[in-house]
């Protein structure tokens, strides 16, 4: 599967002999933090002494990092993780520096014939790999009728890594984000206005007052936005209702050019898109649901937005779209493709040095006949129908053109019609 990444881990395994002596004290089991770590998971148990069980011990758990103590669960638990992002109640997520490390023990209750702990520890690596969420969503905290709770459960039950959760001119969502779901909370505002929406993502707190009566204001909160560290999306651009009506010369990242279900406001700002792309810009394009409450048709991560990202954190994920390492599907089992020429993929620039410019498309979890569209500078370069179910590879000689992009359209029974199931970022080949 070209969307599957199986994360690199390792484990270790100590064991320590507590004495009878070392009752109510603190002791130390230290281990050294590998480089490249995006999670650990601590989990230890007291093992019978000579045959007798040594059950009626009690041992505390936590754990330092070289600075500080990062956790610590009494004897509550006999495991925890953390992560860059998030951990076990009781435990600190943040950096994994490497250095000296150490679980740590309070001999609370230690048998005359003492006893033994046996600590494993498991490092899981940071990997490059697809990501996929939704960066457009709605709760209780606005005009949506689901909880933060829910909203990451839905996510978290298909399968999801990340959300963002863009509430309507306020921050308070950000600030009560569940903790004890895998789904990484991307902060969020959706900056909306009476003549466009642009949704500002990566911090907590982009504005302290959304009001604006003209484009001086518009510009002056994007540059807030801006100095505060929030990439900026212009959101549904060419949308029948709210469409994009200020100066398209904002300071912005990334366009959505996808938002809910496919219509004719996601055909207009594609057709936009391409025509900024053509004209010699590079602008990543992004999508999302924009759901706001349990709908029949426009549901969670439909759209879903895949990014290639070096880790699962919020930096990992917008630095991934920031690259343009971006595919749009029309749901998180949609069809998938990715272009390749070399070592460059999506959203990177192929080095005019590099004489070979055969760009390798891989196609995945398609139906037979689905239309493969090619897209150049040119316009629609090649069309080409999936012949049966599953996988599929296309080559492409990027020679004389400036980038390429993938589409996969399919017919939908329920719709009874032929609508977008993919779209891809570029691949870009730098010019003399």
């Amino acid at each position: 599967m070209l969307k599957q990444a199986n994360q690199r881990q390792s484990s270790v395994v100590y064991k320590r002999y507590i004495e009878h002596s070392e009752q109510s004290s603190y002791i130390e089991v230290p281990f050294e933090m590998p480089e490249h770590v995006e999670e650990i998971h601590v989990r230890f148990e007291v093992l019978p002494h000579d045959g007798e069980s040594s059950s009626h011990a009690v041992i505390d758990l936590g754990v330092r990092d070289s600075a500080r103590v990062r956790g610590w669960s009494g004897g509550a638990r006999k495991e925890f993780y953390i992560g860059q992002e998030k951990a076990t109640p009781g435990y600190l997520p943040g950096s994994l520096a490497s250095g000296e490390w150490a679980v740590l023990h309070n001999a609370y209750k230690v048998p005359e014939e003492g006893c033994t702990v046996m600590i494993e520890i498991v490092f899981t690596f940071k990997t490059p790999r697809w990501l996929k969420g939704d960066l457009h969503t709605h709760s209780v905290h606005s005009d949506g009728s689901y909880t933060l709770a829910e909203n990451a459960a839905i996510m978290e039950s298909l399968g999801c890594d990340f959300i963002a959760m863009t509430d309507h001119n306020t921050n308070s969502q950000n600030l009560a984000y569940p903790r004890e779901t895998s789904v990484l909370m991307i902060p969020g505002t959706e900056f909306t206005t009476n003549f466009g929406h642009s949704n500002f993502l990566g911090v907590t707190d982009p504005m302290d007052d959304f009001r604006v009566k003209g484009m001086a204001d518009v510009h002056e909160k994007f540059r807030i936005a801006r100095e505060r560290g929030a990439r900026i999306v212009l959101n549904h651009p060419h949308c029948e209702y709210c469409a994009w009506e200020w100066d398209f010369e904002v300071d912005h990242d990334w366009v959505e050019i996808w938002n809910g279900l496919w219509h004719e406001r996601n055909s207009r700002a594609l057709a936009w898109w391409q025509e900024q792309l053509a004209a010699g810009r590079r602008l990543v394009a992004v999508g999302g649901s924009d759901v706001h409450r349990p709908d029949p048709h426009l549901k969670h991560a439909m759209p879903c937005v895949w990014v290639w990202s070096e880790e699962k954190t919020v930096q990992g994920v917008l630095g991934g779209i920031d690259r343009g390492h971006v595919v749009i599907t029309y749901a998180p089992d949609g069809p998938f493709a990715n272009l390749h020429c070399g070592e460059y993929m999506i959203g990177d620039e192929v080095p005019f040095e590099q004489s070979n410019r055969e760009i390798v498309i891989e196609l995945d979890d398609l139906h037979a006949g689905d239309l493969i569209r090619l897209y150049s500078e040119r316009g629609l370069e090649r069309e080409i129908p999936a012949e049966s179910e599953g996988g599929m590879v296309l080559t492409f000689d990027g020679k004389e053109r400036r980038f390429l992009r993938a589409e996969i359209w399919r017919y939908f029974e329920q719709a009874e019609t032929t609508l977008m199931a993919t779209v891809t970022n570029p691949i870009y080949f730098a010019s003399r």
